[in-house]
């Protein structure tokens, strides 16, 4: 997942400062006249919006300087045939072409000012410059497991943990934390546990994007699926090496040749056909080919030369976060730089923290990790996304004033959007709302799946209905959850998770549905149908015939037309609608329709019947009469 940065302007003159009004240097600095508007272009005298921009940029951040709301942003990318998520950088060339068309004129900031310095400004501190060789020292490899639901990887990632039981590590596994190192003839192998489950593709790009090697899962009897090319897409993007493991060769209707030739289509050649690419038959269950494959994954690492300070401040990437009972959040962090000790004071986007404890693959509390080292990571003051960097820094007080900045960043999107949504307001806001809107609640085990979740549920189109996803984050479902779901008329949703007792106990006594779900297809199906079922039934005219007014009779309080039926049929219980040269000058209903001096239900085209019509007296000869029906149809997404 691409990481989540705050843009710091350098230091340059005084007035370069952020203003309550968003105006930065730029603004303020003279500039000459714009010229006047063209045509066609903008209305006289409407100058367009100017931003500035410097360097990539995230899709909530460039919403909040356009001032729209980040859903709205996304939209216009969609359209753009960009599918991006609220933390996705942007490059400069896209986020010019999109600011252009919701009229906004983008001026990029260059690096070389001159100057007075302005005042001192908290910069993050890029890593230690990796230049000098021999500083370096071999590191281990980290290796991610990718491939299409249900061909082996689970199965084939407890057959490598039993393996390193069976060789003798004391303590078994007694916690599993995402990612876990194996030792195989004195050498490490790191193994990062990725979801195989197609709404979790963000989560596995990220899984490619930091690690060494990638490990595609093929089974034996299926072959390549849908799964299979999207996660070589994943590697290839990321440009991770690609080692291929055929597994399940010992179920009947294997064929592993098949499997080889399906992937050399794919641009995988294996080394027996000529090509680069390392296959690895496996047998999870029988423990077959297991050791080839780990000795086939350190000699690509040896090939790769993998390399890493081991020494200076350390740097990281989180897998995964939760929130644990009695631990608050903790994060699971693979070490890419440097020594990450416990004592250290870490900032990990918005948030930031003194290391209390180190817990590794193992749960065993270690004192230090070193590179391509899993470790969970106790003492950060909030949940961070996973993929983002965490950095230790020397002053415990620039790690505040950092943290304190990028979540003020993240935060003045939400100001611009308007106030807060809070149990006082919030039916307020609701009613402000034209559109129809379903209001989720949404709990998961972990951070991971909130974000595959909302990725899923963004997903469904609809023009009609909008989804607000009012509360979202990990740990059980709480009574706070049942009070904001009863707040904005909504239901609580939770995957993979258990509800509190209280939270129950108030569900029922305020009439809250709760969900539960551990399949996240059903999941989704559920929220499109409740989005369905917001829509009102639409209403579908269609033409049941038409008649021509022939003569008018002029009764005692009322006037009826004789007509002549000319197409279709003309019916009691429908609707009429009285055209003039084309022009509609009455809708409604039927009053009667009489053949002769009986009440007929309907009278079909070649006949002539007498026609009143609700209030309607002012009949000519020639008019149309047009009869109709309205059908309530449901309408879909």
């Amino acid at each position: 997942m691409p990481k989540t940065k705050q843009t710091i302007p350098p230091p340059e003159r005084r007035e370069d400062r952020t203003h309550p009004a968003g105006q930065t240097v730029a603004d303020r600095q003279p500039r000459p006249a714009p010229p006047a508007p063209t045509p066609g272009s903008e209305s006289a005298g409407a100058a367009r919006k100017t931003i500035s921009l410097r360097g990539p940029i995230t899709v909530k951040e460039l919403a909040g300087l356009l001032e729209i709301k980040p859903f709205q942003l996304i939209h216009h990318l969609m359209e753009m045939n960009i599918f991006p998520t609220l933390t996705q950088l942007l490059d400069e060339d896209i986020a010019r072409k999109v600011s252009n068309r919701m009229g906004f004129e983008v001026q990029t900031e260059r690096k070389e000012r001159h100057g007075p310095p302005s005042a001192p400004k908290v910069v993050e501190e890029p890593p230690p410059a990796l230049v000098a060789k021999p500083d370096l020292q071999p590191r281990p490899p980290v290796v991610a497991f990718l491939g299409h639901v249900d061909h082996g990887k689970t199965t084939l990632l407890d057959a490598i943990r039993h393996t390193r039981v069976a060789a003798g590590e004391a303590g078994g596994i007694t916690q599993h934390i995402g990612a876990y190192t194996i030792n195989r003839g004195g050498k490490s192998i790191t193994f990062i546990d990725t979801p195989g489950h197609e709404a979790f593709t963000a989560m596995r790009a990220r899984g490619a994007s930091i690690t060494d090697l990638v490990v595609l899962v093929v089974a034996a009897d299926d072959g390549v699926m849908p799964q299979t090319i999207e996660a070589i897409d994943h590697a290839r993007a990321a440009k991770v090496p690609i080692l291929v493991a055929i597994s399940k060769i010992d179920v009947p209707g294997a064929n592993p040749l098949r499997v080889k030739t399906q992937l050399q289509e794919r641009g995988l050649v294996p080394e027996e056909f000529g090509g680069d690419t390392i296959f690895c038959e496996v047998s999870a269950l029988k423990g077959k080919g297991i050791d080839h494959l780990l000795d086939m994954i350190l000699l690509q690492a040896e090939v790769l030369e993998l390399r890493a300070a081991f020494h200076g401040p350390a740097t990281g990437r989180v897998i995964e976060a939760q929130m644990e009972t009695g631990r608050g959040p903790t994060a699971t962090v693979l070490v890419q730089q440097g020594i990450l000790h416990a004592g250290d004071i870490a900032v990990c986007g918005p948030y930031w923290g003194r290391v209390r404890a180190l817990i590794n693959d193992l749960g065993k509390t270690v004192k230090e990790a070193t590179p391509s080292t899993p470790v969970k990571v106790l003492g950060l003051s909030g949940l961070p996304t996973p993929g983002e960097e965490l950095v230790v820094e020397s002053d415990e007080r620039k790690a505040r004033q950092i943290a304190e900045e990028r979540l003020a960043a993240l935060k003045r999107p939400r100001r611009d959007e308007g106030p807060k949504i809070t149990l006082e307001n919030l039916y307020e806001a609701i009613a402000e709302g034209q559109r129809k809107t379903l209001h989720l609640v949404l709990k998961a085990d972990t951070q991971g799946s909130i974000e595959a979740l909302i990725g899923q549920l963004e997903k469904i189109p609809s023009k009609k209905v909008e989804l607000a996803i009012i509360h979202a984050a990990a740990g059980p479902v709480t009574e706070s959850d049942i009070l904001l779901a009863k707040a904005s008329g909504g239901i609580v949703i939770g995957f993979h998770v258990k509800t509190d007792s209280s939270a129950a106990a108030a569900a029922k006594r305020e009439g809250v549905q709760i969900k539960l779900f551990s399949i996240i297809y059903e999941l989704v199906d559920q929220v499109r149908e409740a989005m369905a079922g917001l829509l009102e039934p639409e209403l579908r005219e269609t033409v049941l015939g038409t008649a021509l007014v022939k003569k008018v009779f002029q009764l005692h309080k009322f006037s009826v037309a004789g007509v002549l039926v000319q197409t279709g049929r003309m019916i009691r219980k429908g609707q009429a609608r009285v055209l003039r040269g084309k022009q509609p000058i009455y809708d409604g209903s039927i009053q009667t329709l009489k053949r002769f001096q009986d009440e007929v239900a309907e009278v079909r085209a070649g006949l002539e019947c007498g026609l009143r019509l609700g209030n309607f007296d002012d009949y000519e000869p020639n008019d149309i009469i047009q009869c109709y029906q309205l059908e309530r149809v449901p309408q879909s997404l």
